[in-house]
């Protein structure tokens, strides 16, 4: 039938109005705030950049900032991070699919088994990859 395939698109289509109404209204909202002077405004006074007001003040847990904004961070906690991310995403997809393996190998056989070994197979070459890369050696 056309009409459930162009409903289909209907559900997608409120979506996206949704999506770009919520943002749009929320702008709205705070612009006529400001003209009804009930949303807060926090002037700056004329010589904020040198001496700033409390509320611009960068700060590290609650303490003044030790060092310029720009110093280097070790690359390694980006590579440890970015192994981290993976590994926590292979057990995302993984814990479903060992939870459902009776169902889904009654239905898609071997299949469903394989799927999975390449999945992991994919995730150990990368992982080789960085261990023969030295990448998660901190020295």
């Amino acid at each position: 039938m056309p009409g459930d395939y162009f409903r289909q698109y209907a559900v997608i289509a409120v979506f996206m109005v949704v999506a770009v109404l919520v943002p749009v209204g929320m702008l709205a909202a705070s612009y006529g705030a400001s003209l009804v002077k009930i949303r807060p405004v926090r002037p700056r006074p004329p010589n904020w950049r040198e001496s700033p007001p409390p509320y611009l003040k960068t700060y590290e847990s609650g303490f003044e900032p030790i060092g310029g904004p720009w110093r280097h961070i070790n690359i390694r906690y980006y590579t440890f991070g970015l192994l981290f991310v993976i590994f926590d995403v292979e057990t995302v997809f993984l814990y479903p699919w060992a939870a459902e393996y009776g169902v889904l190998s009654a239905r898609f056989g071997a299949f469903a088994l394989v799927e999975a070994v390449v999945f992991i197979a994919v995730l150990a070459v990368g992982w080789a990859y960085a261990w023969r890369k030295r990448a998660m050696e901190w020295t």
